[in-house]
């Protein structure tokens, strides 16, 4: 839920919800679930919105090293995916082949959800429970999404 409500704030004041996504994934890896992280990570932020036009004056492709070594923590949690199971495989192979392809982890995730939610309804019986509200209502959105685009 908390970082739900970050990534939305993260929009409203023009930062990358992508990037408070991975932060957030980033602090739970390393044992942070205390507040007193978030507040310290809330703070950090607060003083980068000041500091932005500094980092603005690096090049993109300064940056390039530190996506790899986060796309590569990313990659080990592929290790835990049942791909046995078809209702978990495809969903997840689907989102993890789309980032790269689409260019963006926002269209990756869209299709792991929207798939999931597919097959978790056509697969019937015991699979459909395992859907929560909150994902139909994201692929809802997402399909919306591609609708109107």
């Amino acid at each position: 839920m908390s970082e739900s409500l970050a990534t939305m704030l993260a929009g409203v004041l023009g930062n990358s919800a992508t990037c408070c996504s991975v932060e957030c994934a980033a602090g739970i890896a390393e044992g942070g679930r205390t507040g007193l992280m978030g507040v310290t990570t809330a703070v950090l932020f607060l003083l980068s919105m000041f500091l932005s036009p500094i980092f603005l004056a690096i090049p993109s492709f300064a940056t390039a090293p530190a996506l790899v070594i986060v796309g590569f923590l990313m990659a080990s949690s592929v290790l835990n995916v049942d791909f046995a199971d078809f209702t978990e495989g495809v969903p997840a192979f689907l989102c993890f082949i789309g980032m790269p392809l689409c260019y963006s982890i926002v269209e990756g995730i869209s299709l792991g959800i929207i798939s999931y939610v597919c097959i978790n309804l056509l697969a019937g019986g015991d699979k459909r429970k395992k859907i929560s509200a909150m994902m139909y209502v994201l692929a809802a959105v997402f399909v919306l999404k591609y609708l109107l685009i």
